[in-house]
């Protein structure tokens, strides 16, 4: 049994000679509610939908519709009463039925605020002049055109993933006709996944099926409009087609989605040039250039071309020249020569008109001189916690001291309501490619076993084992990984402080409103969350992440994680951890509380890439009821040791 407390939450971790402690990510809060949620700072917040008038007030029954009146808001929405007299908020979420209610409104002239992630903020203003009464409401969202659609499920089922994964690998090698069976197989399984539909379209591109190509890439940027490869990878087909007022809409598109995507804007500035639009080829080319870091050096032969056009003539031949100095060898280079020599004429030189016709430019096509477009592979590991981006509803005011509050007092009652956890615990355990396909791969079933316990207020000591007190040759690559209610602590009031919190804004997960918490470390204050421990060593780590908070009853559903700077000095180079929550009932003792149902990490260390996946089943709460069990099993797991896939 390992003991530790919250002053300094540590586990073990050893490869080869090395021990590397980890605390990995297992948290839960408690789902019993005390109060209303925003009663601390003076709002009249009742979380329950209610219709009746208590105090004799004015009951208010919202209904909330998506873009007309015919069909309710799928998703849940935040709605924010502000009494524009005494300036005082009432929050409420709305139900399943897309309906939110406000008991004992008194008399005012009030402000409606609604919001939801996809859609845009929404006010309407309404006056209460009589009492005992009930008000009826009706309020329309319009979709937000620059929001992501939520509509569209990003995952994939896991045959799916795993051809997509055989297919990228088969891309990566050139061998076409092993990607289209790869991916083809794919798609039949997830036709609507967006991701899918741009390598579908990538493929049938270089296999020269442009017609097939457009049509993927037309429906991967209509599933993912911010899709910035498959809008402009569509750009590039418009060009070669000849369709430049297409090729420049789509790729207009594409720079709004990315303005650092250099390629995009360099191909959006041919499509000026082909149209005659200069000017704006000129700047999208400069914008190119300066995006591209060097990379850029087609884009100086639209550059060139456009300053000519547009009567700078020394200036586009300079140019030019620099775009034959970077690009000796490029298969337009003798045409770019032919016309310097053209253009450095004396009758030539002595023309200088501004949008003069320069016949000899027609013959130099930069999209010849354009790189081809290769897919980016996405990481092996999720995005980072500061580059993810998060579809948040625009304009909406966030609480944050409300929500730190009581996202406080949910992982607080779970310290106080729970003393002994036991649980069924899965692994998967994967050593990892570059673009995460397994090299390695492990099950292990453990019987695990937690405690939570506040000896003296603020020192909270965390206890866990797994059944058999398992050495570390018991586990996959010799890597134990623990941690129970580490993560989740980050909001515990007694830890709380040691953290920046910022609220980035109203999101959506799986059809609920939650609120999106950005924490970090601290500089001044100590790191108590998580230790890493090589040999007699200990090392401190400084994590930064984000917590998704439902808006109704402050239930951290999920949480992800990350080092704030490498571990060089014990080869950490990143370490990413997501932790999933959801209900747990406990039936003799009518109690329900919020534990972990999925956990996992992924890390770089010693130059190797690993995976782990914890899920947890079978919960028994030791400390309600010691017969409190739920599907417990009669015999200890076997593990189980799979072979690497082919």
């Amino acid at each position: 049994m390992s003991r530790r407390s919250i002053q300094r939450v540590q586990s073990r971790f050893a490869h080869s000679i090395a021990i590397l402690a980890v605390s990995l990510l297992l948290a839960a809060t408690a789902v019993a509610q005390r109060g209303d949620a925003f009663n601390a700072s003076g709002a009249t917040t009742d979380l329950t939908p209610n219709y009746d008038s208590r105090g004799g007030g004015t009951v208010l029954l919202l209904t909330v519709y998506a873009e007309s009146n015919k069909r309710r808001l799928d998703r849940q929405s935040v709605v924010k009463l502000t009494n524009q007299t005494t300036q005082t908020n009432s929050w409420q979420t709305t139900n399943d039925q897309s309906q939110a209610s406000f008991g004992d409104v008194p008399f005012g002239h009030y402000d409606i605020e609604v919001s939801a992630v996809g859609y845009l903020t929404t006010h309407k203003e309404f006056q209460v002049i009589s009492a005992l009464n009930t008000v009826d409401l009706e309020v329309v969202l319009q979709r937000d055109p620059t929001a992501f659609k939520l509509d569209v499920e990003e995952g994939m089922p896991t045959k799916a993933r795993r051809d997509t994964k055989h297919g990228v690998t088969a891309l990566k090698s050139g061998n076409l006709k092993q990607a289209q069976r790869w991916l083809d197989a794919a798609y039949q399984l997830a036709p609507d996944n967006s991701d899918l539909n741009f390598l579908m379209g990538y493929l049938r591109y270089q296999q020269k099926d442009f017609d097939h190509a457009q049509t993927f890439l037309g429906t991967a940027a209509t599933l993912n409009p911010r899709d910035v490869q498959s809008l402009t990878l569509l750009g590039r087909l418009g060009l070669q087609r000849e369709d430049y007022v297409a090729a420049s809409s789509v790729l207009e598109k594409a720079v709004a989605a990315d303005s650092e995507y250099w390629m995009a804007h360099d191909l959006l500035a041919g499509t000026y040039l082909k149209q005659k639009k200069y000017d704006q080829a000129r700047q999208q080319a400069e914008l190119a250039i300066e995006k591209g870091k060097g990379g850029a050096t087609s884009a100086r032969l639209v550059l060139g071309q456009a300053l000519v056009n547009l009567g700078q003539k020394k200036e586009g031949i300079d140019a030019l020249k620099s775009y034959l100095k970077d690009s000796p060898k490029s298969p337009t280079a003798p045409q770019v020569t032919n016309l310097i020599a053209e253009l450095e004429r004396p009758e030539a030189l002595a023309g200088s008109a501004v949008g003069a016709s320069l016949v000899p430019l027609a013959g130099v096509d930069p999209l010849f001189a354009s790189p081809e477009l290769s897919f980016t592979m996405k990481p092996w590991q999720p995005p980072g916690i500061d580059e993810a981006k998060l579809s948040v509803a625009a304009d909406v005011a966030c609480p944050l001291a409300n929500v730190i509050e009581m996202s406080g007092n949910r992982v607080k009652d779970l310290v106080t309501d729970v003393s002994r956890i036991a649980a069924i615990e899965r692994l998967l355990h994967e050593q990892v490619d570059e673009i995460g396909n397994p090299i390695t791969k492990e099950t292990r079933d453990y019987n695990y076993v937690a405690s939570i316990t506040e000896e003296k207020p603020g020192f909270l000591e965390v206890d866990e084992y797994r059944a058999a007190h398992l050495g570390l040759s018991d586990f996959p690559d010799q890597i134990s990984s623990s941690g129970f209610a580490a993560l989740a602590l980050v909001f515990h009031p007694d830890m709380r402080e040691n953290f920046d919190m910022t609220c980035e804004g109203l999101g959506d997960w799986h059809g609920q409103s939650v609120w999106f918490v950005h924490f970090r470390q601290r500089d001044d204050r100590p790191a108590r969350i998580h230790d890493y421990k090589v040999g007699a060593e200990t090392y401190a780590v400084k994590l930064k992440g984000r917590a998704w908070i439902t808006t109704d009853k402050f239930q951290i559903v999920r949480i992800e994680s990350e080092l704030v700077s490498p571990m060089k000095p014990i080869q950490l180079l990143s370490e990413h951890q997501i932790v999933e929550y959801g209900p747990v009932p406990f039936q003799k003792k009518n109690m329900e509380l919020w534990l972990p149902k999925t956990a996992e990490i992924y890390f770089d260390f010693r130059r190797h890439r690993y995976y782990r996946r914890h899920s947890f089943d079978h919960y028994m709460l030791f400390a309600v009821d010691a017969n409190e069990k739920r599907k417990e099993p009669t015999a200890p797991p076997e593990n189980k040791l799979n072979p690497a896939p082919n």
